[in-house]
């Protein structure tokens, strides 16, 4: 497995730690979590990058989210895939290194891992309308030859 791949899933663990303990703060969340999953170090520059990022502009991915999800209010969503969206969407809107299709499927392949059975294509077709939409509003930065 890639060193960004394992980047991904242990911000999500980190993000998932912080949907139950909210008063954490993000950095120490992320530090409890790498020191009780035994992180690699070589992992958590990209990882903790994701979560503060994610943190930070939470308000902002939960209402593209919103936007994008017909029919389901984000609170209703399973913890776990609110956590792979925001994470993606963080990716695809503000990683420019990171082409959207990338971040799509990282995005699909940690809701077969981890999520319900229904999880990878509940998140593909919120993680579509969210790139169609950013694309359709010229917000990608030129990344739109990546997906």
């Amino acid at each position: 497995m890639g060193k960004r791949r394992q980047g991904r899933e242990l911000a999500i663990q980190a993000l998932f730690h912080l949907e139950y303990n909210p008063d954490n703060h993000p950095d120490k969340a992320f530090d409890l979590i790498c020191d009780n999953f035994d992180s690699l170090e070589s992992i958590r520059p990209f990882s903790r990058h994701l979560v503060l990022g994610v943190c930070e502009k939470r308000d902002q991915l939960d209402e593209l989210i919103r936007n994008a999800s017909k029919n389901w209010r984000l609170e209703r969503m399973s913890v776990l895939d609110r956590c792979i969206l925001r994470l993606a969407a963080f990716e695809i809107l503000f990683m420019e290194d990171v082409p959207p299709k990338v971040s799509i499927d990282e995005a699909l392949e940690m809701g077969k891992k981890f999520g319900s059975e229904d999880s990878s294509s509940f998140i593909n077709g919120i993680l579509d309308n969210i790139y169609n939409t950013l694309r359709e509003q010229g917000l990608l930065k030129g990344k739109e030859n990546g997906a």
